[in-house]
């Protein structure tokens, strides 16, 4: 058996944990909700999951950092215009607060005191429940990274995905295939605001996503491949490994 069947709680069991000590955990947080025509509703989970194995790998082979990877949360917050397609799960914010807070209790509670977020999900922000966190439990080093933002777009693909685009769906690509029908994707046209301030972002509303999109994706998915998924994917796992051994060998603040 291999080093990453024990830094993934999806494969692994006590017998073989036992006997060895973790330095940090991860969650993967993602949502339940259509993805264009051509993803699995577990899209934001697959990927958070996906990348936070990899990463955790390679924090151990490069830097022999030991971290678990948690099971996958497929609890997302949802826009209006999203949340009424069938099987949408919508997860209010006190909801997503139970769940975290009773994660990070267990954790403190065993001396594992860092903690990172791997979100997939563009509408979950968790930044007011780790400053609660941080005040509740003070030993614990609680950090979250959007892994769709550890690295820009732009080098990798040719249009900009926004949801269930050509980033997203190359991915899948990469890990899972098999979940990935191209031929059933949309086009992933979407609207802008008519208010010229909320596309500037001079102030933020919820897209309602019912009057943005008209297949649930924003950004062109057809130029997708494994290929891409996988440079893309090689880059944001490299960054966050890096994050992982930082956080548990470096202090986050200069003396």
């Amino acid at each position: 058996m291999g080093e990453l069947e024990h830094i993934d709680l999806q494969v692994e069991n006590y017998g073989h944990i036992r006997s060895k000590s973790y330095s940090f955990a991860v969650l993967p947080w993602g949502a339940t909700e259509p993805h264009n025509y051509h993803l699995p509703y577990l899209t934001d989970c697959y990927l958070a999951h996906d990348i936070a194995v990899d990463a955790a790998a390679k924090a151990w082979a490069k830097y022999g950092v030991r971290g678990m990877v948690l099971p996958p949360i497929p609890l997302g917050a949802q826009n209006p215009g999203q949340r009424e397609l069938p099987f949408c799960l919508h997860t209010r914010y006190e909801t997503q607060k139970h769940i975290l807070y009773d994660i990070v209790e267990s954790l403190d509670y065993q001396n594992i005191h860092t903690l990172v977020i791997i979100n997939g999900h563009g509408g979950n922000s968790f930044r007011p429940l780790i400053r609660d966190l941080c005040v509740d439990y003070p030993q614990m080093v609680i950090a979250c990274c959007d892994w769709f933002s550890v690295e820009a777009q732009d080098n990798y693909f040719e249009n900009r995905d926004d949801h269930a685009g050509e980033m997203e769906t190359s991915v899948m690509l990469h890990y899972h295939p098999g979940l990935v029908d191209l031929s059933m994707a949309g086009t992933g046209e979407s609207k802008p605001f008519n208010i010229e301030s909320l596309n500037n972002k001079v102030a933020w509303v919820p897209r309602n996503w019912a009057k943005v999109s008209s297949d649930t994706g924003i950004g062109n998915p057809r130029r997708s491949s494994a290929d891409k998924g996988e440079v893309y994917a090689t880059v944001v796992t490299d960054k966050i490994a890096m994050l992982f051994d930082e956080l548990v060998n470096q202090s986050i603040y200069k003396k």
